[in-house]
């Protein structure tokens, strides 16, 4: 890798865009299309209109952080673009994204599903397997993400205005 170029950047981004784009994909498909939980269903199922609309409020409080963290991602991801020292790399950054997805659903399912007890992955079961599943699927995207980044470092394009970049 050049001596110039700086991953860190890309890296970042990319692990917002990650946390953000997997929690959405954690509240589209089990929130919204299976339905098998909902922020606080542990708390308060959807066992009345009542709970229903407070699981609604606090799904959609979960989305407005998702779609902040997918902000905040593409607005490091387009600072990217503009700086010389930042090597594109469709690599490292799928490595990233993949970071941030792990960390979402590693801290996500340690915190939720473990430690305050506010919702399971399949809330019907309680605490199980499944929730197990979920974070070892973190762990597994964690280690995949950080895999491709570490192997990128060699496989990247030279930073832009670079004497490499010919």
């Amino acid at each position: 890798m050049n001596p110039d170029s700086n991953q860190k950047p890309l890296v970042i981004a990319g692990t917002f865009m990650g946390i953000g784009l997997g929690g959405f994909f954690d509240g589209i498909l089990f929130h919204q299309l299976l339905q098998i939980h909902n922020m606080l269903s542990a708390k308060y199922p959807n066992t009345s209109i009542a709970n229903l609309e407070i699981n609604m409020f606090w799904d959609g409080l979960f989305h407005a952080l998702t779609y902040a963290m997918t902000l905040i991602g593409l607005g490091l991801l387009w600072k990217c673009g503009g700086r010389r020292d930042v090597p594109w790399s469709g690599k490292t950054f799928l490595g990233a994204y993949f970071l941030g997805w792990g960390l979402f659903n590693f801290i996500e399912g340690l915190i939720d599903h473990h430690i305050l007890n506010i919702h399971h992955v399949v809330e019907s079961h309680g605490q199980s397997a499944f929730d197990y599943a979920f974070l070892a699927s973190g762990l597994i995207f964690i280690i995949g993400g950080w895999m491709a980044i570490r192997s990128a470092r060699e496989d990247v394009m030279p930073p832009r205005g670079s004497l490499d970049s010919r």
